[in-house]
């Protein structure tokens, strides 16, 4: 069985976020033992997990997602990694349509080489900050939401891209602050690439820092569209690896555009047990 990783949101290989791919030949999933252990020995923040579907369907692929820890419901950079295998292989081409536990996710490729995801919006509700969040943080929140309903991270507005670049939060007090994860956020240093930068941590699923996180975006870019008056943006991640992801605010959907590298391919020796229903 083939197994790849992929660099998701850069054009440049050890760069953006690193997926996991598997495409299974079968028309169903492995046990999720099986999932979780072949995720947990990938050991990144996520591996997707893709079968295909019956034609004339709503969806072409089914697709799950696992971090070392747990599966989780939305996963962007992993999404990207997995259109960008089915294209670069020829398993598919144009739109393709993923059945996932957020619904029907499409992916499309542009001539460029470029992907779109379009993705549901994340909900913002403005909540007065959870105690000890400065703490946690090491800087003063200038405004925190909750996007439980849709992502289930707390997203923290910040003072300035350098507070975001320079932060070294307290691991263990984050993971008091939200079930998944804490997004913190801040604009766009003047004359830069980017209109907003962010970082995400997500000690709830077993991921201490995300390198480029996609489904964060959805929050962020209904976040900074409202402040900034466009509804498309560039937002960058400054995490160690760091990576780019154009937005696209269409009401209740987001789009989020980005380029993905293919670093390792290789075999998967062993094999799953016998398939489940």
């Amino acid at each position: 069985m083939r197994i790849r990783i992929v660099d998701a949101f850069t054009d440049r290989a050890f760069r953006g976020n690193p997926a996991g791919v598997l495409l299974l030949d079968s028309d169903r999933f492995p046990s999720d033992a099986w999932l979780g252990q072949v995720a947990a020995e990938v050991n990144l923040s996520e591996t997707a997990f893709a079968h295909p579907l019956p034609a004339g369907g709503s969806a072409d692929w089914a697709l799950r997602w696992f971090t070392p820890a747990t599966e989780v419901s939305l996963c962007g950079h992993a999404t990207l990694a997995t259109a960008h295998v089915l294209r670069t292989t020829g398993r598919a081409a144009g739109l393709v349509r993923f059945a996932t536990r957020s619904g029907v996710l499409t992916s499309d490729a542009h001539e460029d080489g470029s992907l779109t995801l379009d993705f549901p919006t994340s909900e913002l509700i403005p909540v007065p900050a959870p105690g000890g969040t400065a703490k946690a943080l090491g800087a003063e929140p200038l405004s925190v939401h909750d996007t439980s309903e849709r992502i289930g991270d707390l997203l923290v507005e910040l003072a300035d891209e350098r507070t975001v670049r320079e932060l070294a939060p307290d691991h263990d007090a984050l993971a008091r602050l939200s079930d998944r994860g804490v997004i913190v956020t801040a604009p766009g240093a003047p004359g830069g690439d980017h209109d907003f930068v962010s970082r995400a941590f997500f000690p709830g699923v077993g991921v201490t820092e995300d390198p480029v996180t996609g489904s964060a975006h959805t929050a962020l870019a209904p976040f900074w569209s409202a402040r900034l008056g466009r509804n498309e943006l560039t937002g960058y991640q400054a995490s160690a690896r760091g990576g780019l992801v154009r937005t696209l605010l269409r009401g209740d959907r987001t789009l989020l555009t980005g380029t993905a590298v293919t670093v390792i391919d290789g075999e998967l020796l062993p094999e799953p047990p016998a398939q489940v229903v």
